[in-house]
């Protein structure tokens, strides 16, 4: 039997294709189960661990930038560290500009690397966000409590 293409076929309707609270598949996909793709890359890594390691520290031996970085960073991950450094108080946009100062000085001196000084730089910009918000919360509520209270003078 021939189909016409042409002919209007019927959909789902509009909304959702299943009741809400309904899965199309009650079971699911069962937990911990991986997708056969990763289940087939790994049968063929198999026992070629060792192998890889040591082709990639060839490679990075020999001059590979990549291979190199993913040697290094595997050797030395990057993780954070405590630092101590004497920033002036935050509690207002006056303490902002000293702070970073105090933060690019220290990574001028070497006392912090320049990663270090830009997670602390970020922290502090952080802060800055935190206080402009603030303050425009603050002048926002001195705005609607103003407006209120001439609403109420106008009605008296």
């Amino acid at each position: 039997m021939a189909v016409n293409h042409m002919q209007k076929q019927r959909g789902r309707g509009p909304g959702r294709p299943f009741t809400k609270g309904v899965s199309g598949n009650p079971a699911g996909r069962p937990a911990g189960s991986r997708n056969a793709a990763t289940e087939m890359a790994q049968a063929l890594l198999d026992g070629e661990a060792d192998a890889l390691v040591r082709k990639c520290v060839e490679l990075a031996l020999e001059g590979n930038s990549a291979a190199m970085k993913l040697c290094l960073e595997r050797l030395v991950p990057r993780r954070a560290r405590s630092v101590k450094l004497d920033l002036p108080p935050l509690d207002s946009a006056a303490g902002i500009a000293p702070a970073i100062a105090a933060i690019a000085h220290s990574v001028a001196e070497g006392g912090l690397s320049p990663y270090d000084g830009a997670e602390l730089s970020r922290i502090v910009e952080s802060w800055v966000r935190a206080l402009e918000i603030a303050d425009f919360e603050h002048r926002l509520q001195e705005l609607e409590d103003a407006k209120e209270e001439n609403a109420h003078a106008a009605r008296a």
